[in-house]
């Protein structure tokens, strides 16, 4: 069903163009460890039900085209010109940046007409970005056999180097190796992963506090480099240290009082960050739900006080959820100052969870949250 409404919404929209392939790659929810893939450390995080996708087509314009049904609007470039595209500061850097990579990867980018429709809010934190970037990479690759990491990877390299943001690689990655009713253990370093089962007496929630700070972009460049700067202090000591992965908090703890107290901190929350990452996963092989929540809530409190990512918001929403029946764990998600929480909760407990969330949320900030369940989802694919 969705194929077909993503086709016809192609068929109005490019009206001179043959039948389109269609392909999807799902947006994700972080389950824990975060802020550091970029660190080289640990992630669990789940593909989504939520998902970009893109209807292609070859043209005989020699034209890039491409149309966002979500924000109604058209771009076209001549695909002679993408080489010597430079970013445009909107939502065209992540097709631009995804075909740059293709070519320098020795392929053609064909004249294609794309139509994009995404179901991953912008600004959620549930990263419609790296949905984007996977979803137009299998487009412009013609459904092309090339390995799947490999499209994990120049989507990454897109958002780095052409749109600016030095993120690390679990978004993209989870897009692409996501797998149904399970979570995914990615190591960021060697770039391998293990599935991690859900308990079935568990859902998942994101809830969306529908704001997201202008402080978040530049907060999160501040953040690598405060880590960096950290794995530089920890090196005096320890020089075989090569990132925040390779410390522990003994090393950390060594550090001496010239070392800035804001660079302890960031160095903590990843090196604890790490260690929860490794026992949510040993708590979902047992089915232990309550460490499993245990560990959300430690996360949250190491995010909102050593990284500083968390905001008011945010705050709220974790420590409202935390009050209410049936609530194992919660916790922000995603780069932070904004976006959603993820939160654990009984299933039967999900009905009074959405509302008195709900309604705390809207008395206190006169903004009614977006509340989806998180359905663990299969990586990137074509329909």
């Amino acid at each position: 069903m969705v194929k077909e409404h993503i086709i016809d919404g192609f068929q109005s929209i490019f009206r001179a163009s043959g039948k389109p392939r269609v392909f999807r790659a799902p947006g994700r929810v972080n389950l824990i460890g975060e802020h550091t893939d970029y660190n080289m450390g640990l992630v669990c995080p789940t593909a989504l039900d939520l998902a970009c996708f893109v209807a292609a087509a070859p043209n005989s314009d020699g034209k890039l085209r491409v149309y966002s049904s979500n924000r109604e609007e058209m771009r076209e470039w001549p695909v002679a010109d993408l080489p010597e595209c430079r970013p445009a500061g909107d939502w065209t850097d992540y097709i631009i940046g995804v075909a740059q990579q293709i070519l320098h990867l020795n392929r053609p980018v064909q004249a294609f007409d794309l139509y994009i429709a995404s179901t991953v809010p912008v600004g959620s934190g549930l990263s419609s970005s790296a949905a984007l970037e996977v979803s137009t990479a299998l487009a412009l690759l013609g459904g092309e056999a090339i390995p799947r990491l490999e499209i994990a990877l120049l989507a990454r390299r897109a958002e780095n180097q052409f749109v600016g943001t030095p993120c690390g690689i679990m978004d993209q990655y989870v897009s692409v190796f996501g797998r149904e009713r399970a979570a995914v253990k990615i190591d960021c370093r060697d770039l391998s992963h293990e599935s991690v089962p859900i308990p079935g007496a568990v859902e998942i929630l994101a809830v969306n506090s529908m704001v997201k700070h202008e402080l978040g972009q530049s907060a999160y460049s501040d953040r690598v480099r405060e880590c960096s700067l950290a794995v530089e202090a920890i090196r005096c000591k320890h020089p075989e240290v090569q990132s925040l992965r390779d410390a522990d908090m003994q090393m950390v703890n060594e550090l001496d009082g010239g070392t800035p107290a804001v660079l302890l901190q960031r160095a903590r929350h990843v090196v604890s960050e790490n260690l929860r990452v490794d026992q949510f996963v040993q708590a979902g092989s047992v089915g232990d739900v309550p460490k499993m929540g245990a560990l959300f809530v430690e996360s949250h409190r190491s995010l909102q006080n050593e990284y500083a990512v968390s905001c008011e918001e945010l705050d709220f929403l974790v420590d409202t959820a935390l009050s209410l029946p049936g609530v194992w764990g919660a916790r922000m998600t995603g780069g932070g100052f904004g976006g959603c929480t993820v939160n654990l909760v009984d299933p039967q407990c999900v009905a009074e969870f959405r509302e008195r969330i709900t309604a705390a949320y809207r008395d206190r900030y006169a903004i009614v949250p977006d509340i989806h369940t998180c359905r663990p989802s299969a990586g990137a694919n074509e329909l």
